[in-house]
């Protein structure tokens, strides 16, 4: 199992992040005697980020600094040409002294922007980053202010830790706002029964995201499959990785529903095909176009995809869940790479928070139902266990009708304790563990008459992880729902009494939320009774601050949250419109500046 090595598998480039050194433009000693400070800055911001970001993909971010210190508007200019011929999408502009604001600042309108001002005596470097901040204010261009809270001494080129974290946050936000432009969600299919999540709205898509939608009948995989419009050479590779690797679990079917066992391995056949075209049609293959399929190979340029599935596809056909399994995993048959993003039933608004958790924290998603919430009375009138500790307050039962990512299994490590890791870090070890802690089952044929296989685990408790939800309301728009916890475990016969009650061949992740003791967090019961729809997007780490920040960059209230204040950061303008951290006072400021790509 090899590491593949980190590559760009989407048209357009990765988004560098531009540094703009301003500076007082003064001269005859002023400007003369900050060149090399305010220049030191800008090359110390370069090294930080660029030896702590990567994107999803493995490649390092990259940075562009302007030619040159900026003091007025021509240099400005020069540097916001520099930066459209580099492909900037980020900027932080940086100064430890009062410099022109309004001459000085970036005015492009869909760039994610931020100032860090130092916090020094000599120069007033935070009377700048003010007044600065009133000109983004004024002018309708949020931006972030970064200001350290300890003064330091002028030649102090270290980045305090205060610093240091809402530089990450910020950037790390602003590079998903400028990864997902330009790029499209791609539906596998419609509308799958009747949910709302699968109703796709482009102009979400288009004013929010600056994403295209693009769309396939599932026709289109009977016809790739029919006339082999697939890599023959890596057919034959991953199905014998599947055969090798991805173990059969009971058939939970009645005898009479049961497939024979030659239709299960047509089966195997068929979901491996699925699995090769869906990912095809997301991202194209230059194989395709030796097999004299020049159309089909180009593929859709799709960041996340979606795949309908139930009911007009596995009524007849083998399920979708392997497919999304297999794509949504952070490895298969050609070794360790980045996992796709591929939404259940196209929910695609469950699909574009994986999106926004996979840019952010490098890892592969947890697609979820939320089932159901069970109460310490329910567990124990049920098992006869009575919770305790962690489990004192209820869980969350997470288990999935369609597929989740076999990272999902908590099989691999970091310092000894479970998590899920960007593929750069995974080993081939890890890989081996998730895949034995996964199991195949034929597919409930109640739910899937068509057949196909359902990926069964379960997730290893004691991982932070972060779930999130998109919810689209009439008269609003979107609204976005953040809250932070951890998996735990249940004792296996507790669990497995559980896990029977709904479906052994689905995989099961039990969730406890962490608890603020007042509004939809003041306990487990009212998360579940809160939660938009029946879906969440499950990420590894307590993200729930850089989502928010994510969020407000694309204009998208906040609409439920347990991230503490500490970890919250907005344009500083968003202090305008009311208590800075509050709910109304985002929901006012979104509504104010409107979506990012609707102007």
């Amino acid at each position: 199992m090899k590491l593949t090595e980190p590559y760009n598998r989407l048209q357009g480039n990765m988004p560098k992040i531009g540094i703009r050194p301003v500076i007082d433009g003064r001269r005859k000693g002023i400007r003369e005697a900050l060149e090399a400070q305010t220049m030191g800055m800008a090359n110390a911001l370069k090294h930080f980020f660029q030896k702590n970001l990567r994107h999803p993909n493995g490649l390092s971010v990259e940075c562009v600094i302007a030619d040159t210190c900026i003091g007025g508007f021509a240099e400005a200019a020069r540097a916001a040409e520099k930066f459209e011929r580099e492909g900037v999408g980020v900027s932080v502009s940086v100064t430890p002294c009062w410099c022109y604001g309004a001459e000085t600042m970036d005015m492009d309108p869909l760039t994610p922007k931020a100032i860090w001002g130092f916090n020094g005596t000599e120069r007033p470097g935070a009377v700048y980053l003010s007044a600065v901040l009133a000109s983004h204010a004024q002018k309708g261009l949020p931006a972030f202010s970064i200001y350290g809270k300890d003064v330091q001494d002028a030649d102090d080129e270290s980045i305090p830790e205060d610093v240091a974290q809402k530089l990450l946050r910020f950037a790390k936000a602003g590079l998903a706002v400028a990864t997902m432009k330009g790029k499209s969600y791609l539906a596998m299919g419609g509308v799958s029964m009747g949910i709302a999540g699968s109703i796709i709205d482009p102009s979400f898509l288009e004013q929010w995201l600056g994403m295209r939608y693009e769309m396939v009948d599932m026709s289109e995989f009977i016809r790739r499959m029919e006339e082999e419009i697939y890599d023959p050479k890596e057919y034959d590779l991953a199905l014998k990785w599947v055969k090798k690797y991805c173990k059969e679990g009971p058939d939970p079917n009645k005898p009479h529903y049961r497939f024979s066992a030659h239709k299960k391995e047509d089966d195997w056949k068929a979901v491996v095909k699925m699995a090769l075209i869906a990912r095809d049609l997301m991202i194209g293959n230059p194989k395709l176009s030796g097999l004299g399929f020049e159309e089909e190979a180009l593929g859709h340029n799709a960041i996340a995809s979606g795949f309908q599935g139930q009911r007009q596809w596995t009524d007849h056909f083998p399920n979708g869940d392997f497919l999304e399994t297999v794509l949504n995993s952070s490895f298969d048959w050609n070794g360790i790479r980045e996992a796709f993003v591929v939404a259940t039933e196209n929910d695609y608004l469950n699909g574009i928070p994986m999106l926004f958790g996979h840019l952010l924290s490098g890892t592969s998603q947890i697609f979820s139902d939320v089932r159901a919430f069970w109460s310490p009375d329910s567990i124990k009138r049920v098992t006869g266990y009575s919770p305790k500790d962690t489990l004192e307050n209820g869980v969350i039962h997470l288990i999935n009708s369609g597929s989740t990512t076999m990272d999902g299994t908590g099989k691999q490590k970091r310092d000894g304790k479970p998590a899920m890791k960007p593929f750069w870090e995974i080993t081939p070890q890890e890989v081996t563990r998730c895949l034995e802690a996964t199991r195949f089952c034929p597919a409930d044929r109640e739910y899937f008459r068509g057949g196909g296989f359902s990926t069964s685990f379960l997730t290893i408790g004691n991982m932070p992880v972060t779930m999130s939800r998109i919810n689209m309301v009439a008269g609003l728009g979107p609204v976005i729902q953040v809250a932070e916890g951890y998996t735990v475990d249940l004792p296996e016969e507790v669990g497995k009494a559980i896990i029977d009650r709904t479906n052994p061949t689905w995989p099961t992740t039990w969730f406890v939320p962490n608890l603020t003791g007042h509004g939809p967090f003041r306990d487990v019961y009212h998360v579940m009774e809160n939660w938009g729809a029946n879906h969440g997007a499950i990420s590894y780490g307590h993200i729930g601050g850089d989502l928010i920040s994510l969020a407000s960059m694309l204009r998208i209230p906040v609409s439920m949250h347990n991230v503490p204040s500490e970890s919250i950061f907005r344009p500083k303008v968003w202090g305008a419109f009311g208590d800075y951290d509050s709910q109304g006072a985002d929901y006012r400021a979104c509504a104010n500046f409107g979506s990012l790509y609707a102007k």
